[in-house]
């Protein structure tokens, strides 16, 4: 069983601190999360900060994932009062639909501020994710090049630089890492598979064993497809055949499992083995 891991708490502890004093004045959070790991890609104390105000999940990645999981997160998350949409950072897939999904979730809001005679003024929001969930490569697809950073708005520090998104809509680029906080060592092993946090943190046979462990139970036929493995296996007979099969051989023809953890990881990663969701409502407690 893999140990706890502790992620820098003191770091985690400023990046919530930073987001806490910063979030009175947003209109709304965008939470981004990685499809694939709708629950295990985001610090659950957020869910405290951001609360009372109003919100929207994105879904990141939203091809590498399982589709009929995936829409169970969504439907999920939308009974817990987050407005949802199912983006791709790197592709741009849907990115341009998130102002009109905040502005909407905001319409009220807007219309009041517009009844009592207020000028119009850009919304103003926050992307929350962990790294490697893809908050640059999102912000730079809305900004529609490398972001460019605005002048400072009144009320905020000058250390705060805001980003502006388009003519209506402005990011606080909150500066801070914010890890995620497991303590349950399945979640440890879904970001290492996903690879949300780097490969070797934790042992590669431990995070292969249990991904392969998974794929046998959820995605069999898609574990026999892509490498000819006889289901009833075990795992050591699993990673010889992959490795024949790859040519991962060193000498006297013994396997060279180093390589064949890598390909295996490589493959779940590039949608080798097709869409993946390892956060799955059936397995987890809220």
């Amino acid at each position: 069983m893999m140990k706890q891991i502790q992620w820098f708490p003191g770091h985690m502890f400023k990046s919530l601190r930073q987001i806490r004093e910063k979030i009175s004045i947003m209109d709304i959070v965008l939470v981004l999360v990685d499809s694939r790991l709708p629950l295990s890609s985001i610090n659950p104390e957020l869910f405290k900060i951001i609360s009372h105000k109003p919100k929207v999940m994105l879904f990141n990645k939203m091809d590498l994932a399982d589709e009929n999981v995936l829409n169970e997160w969504v439907n999920y998350y939308q009974k817990e009062g987050f407005a949802t949409l199912k983006i791709d950072s790197v592709t741009g897939k849907n990115v341009n639909k998130i102002h009109p999904l905040c502005q909407e979730v905001l319409k009220e809001k807007l219309e009041r501020e517009k009844s009592k005679g207020l000028k119009p003024r850009p919304l103003r929001t926050m992307i929350l994710g962990i790294p490697n969930v893809g908050k640059s490569t999102l912000i730079n697809q809305l900004s529609k090049s490398s972001a460019t950073k605005t002048g400072n708005t009144p009320g905020v520090t000058k250390a705060q630089q805001w980003i502006k998104l388009g003519e209506n809509f402005e990011l606080l680029d909150t500066p801070g890492v914010l890890w995620p906080k497991f303590e349950d060592p399945i979640v440890g092993y879904h970001l290492a598979i996903t690879g949300a946090i780097k490969d070797k943190i934790l042992p590669e046979d431990d995070v292969v064993q249990y991904a392969i462990k998974f794929l046998r139970k959820y995605y069999p036929n898609r574990l026999k497809d892509r490498y000819g493995i006889n289901i009833e296996s075990d795992y050591v007979e699993t990673l010889d055949t992959i490795g024949r099969l790859r040519g991962c051989l060193i000498k006297n023809g013994e396997i060279d499992y180093s390589r064949v953890y890598t390909i295996i990881l490589t493959d779940i990663r590039n949608k080798m083995l097709g869409g993946l969701s390892f956060d799955r409502l059936s397995d987890v407690s809220i």
